[in-house]
């Protein structure tokens, strides 16, 4: 594997927590990183170079401060008027163009009466039916959470154990759903939403959606094993790709920061298992570009507009 070669030397931490890519180091350790899939082969190395004191650390300080002013956010309102085929389509029943095909061919009724005018703008106390079935308008909610322990990613548990969905329950009037899991111990950012198109995007493996954690082992973690990690290995017949590993800065060398961007199951655990060390805490601390700064601990948000188009740009 071929180090980062970017990173400047003695580069001093700005003191900011839970940075935009969390990967700020000390001059005295360096990550060891995948190369990227558009670098050219003559620049591959198979094992990562090490030079003295030139290895550098995460500048990773996630502890999670409270804050007292910190609210829960308020609902948005809905627009008072939206086009007919984006209506159609909020409600899940076909993309805007293939609505406007239905409309001009007689498949809508507003208030009881067929509209086959394109552009045509409905406002949410219309009543809208499609082959006769009524439909609603759903507005499209993003929310992120600060996941706590103990809690699993699940709608609901037979069991009646605490659910993830019991700390955004106020969160949205609208039907939102995890994208993707965290395990009940582990801790960190776990987004929700109703958009199937962009949670789908999120989770799939082509997109190569990238997520920090934050490892805490039972012991430390040896300069060999982390070169193992680094270079890839192959786990349950799979090989298991990490695209960066490093110590935390200015933490004990049991603290470890993983970037990777596989969405197997219980990945990082398992990653470590199989080097036989055990992991105590797992905190994502990053996902998909979204950082836990100023969200504490089993509290959410909703997403900023700049935000939501970031992840569709994705």
């Amino acid at each position: 594997m071929k180090p980062n070669k970017n990173s400047s030397r003695g580069r001093q931490s700005s003191g900011k927590r839970d940075s935009k890519k969390n990967t700020k180091r000390t001059s005295d350790s360096k990550p060891f990183k995948r190369s990227s899939e558009k670098e050219s082969n003559s620049n591959f190395q198979k094992k990562p170079s090490y030079k003295g004191d030139s290895r550098k650390k995460y500048n990773t300080n996630f502890r999670d401060k409270p804050n007292a002013n910190f609210k829960k956010p308020s609902q948005t309102s809905d627009n008072d008027e939206t086009r007919l085929n984006k209506f159609i389509a909020n409600a899940g029943i076909c993309s805007r163009r293939e609505a406007d095909v239905y409309i001009k061919a007689g498949n809508v009724k507003v208030n009881g009466k067929l509209v086959t005018e394109m552009g045509y703008k409905v406002k949410p106390t219309d009543e809208v039916k499609f082959d006769d079935s009524l439909i609603s308008l759903e507005q499209k909610r993003y929310v992120l959470l600060n996941k706590p322990k103990n809690y699993i990613t699940t709608m609901d548990d037979e069991r009646g154990r605490k659910t993830v969905m019991d700390l955004i329950e106020n969160a949205s009037k609208e039907r939102i759903y995890p994208v993707g899991r965290l395990d009940r111990n582990t801790t960190g950012l776990l987004l929700f939403t109703n958009d199937g198109e962009l949670a789908k995007k999120l989770t799939h493996p082509k997109h190569n959606i990238q997520k920090l954690y934050h490892a805490s082992l039972d012991k430390k973690l040896s300069i060999g094993d982390m070169h193992k990690i680094a270079e890839g290995f192959i786990l349950d017949d799979k090989r298991v790709i990490v695209d960066e590993i490093s110590y935390i800065m200015n933490q004990p060398k049991s603290e470890i920061g993983v970037k990777i961007h596989s969405g197997r199951n219980r990945i990082v655990r398992r990653i470590f298992e199989h080097f036989n060390y055990n992991v105590v805490k797992l905190d994502r601390v990053v996902f998909a570009g979204l950082t836990k700064k100023d969200l504490p601990r089993g509290m959410y948000r909703n997403l900023t507009e700049m935000e939501v188009n970031s992840l569709k740009m994705l």
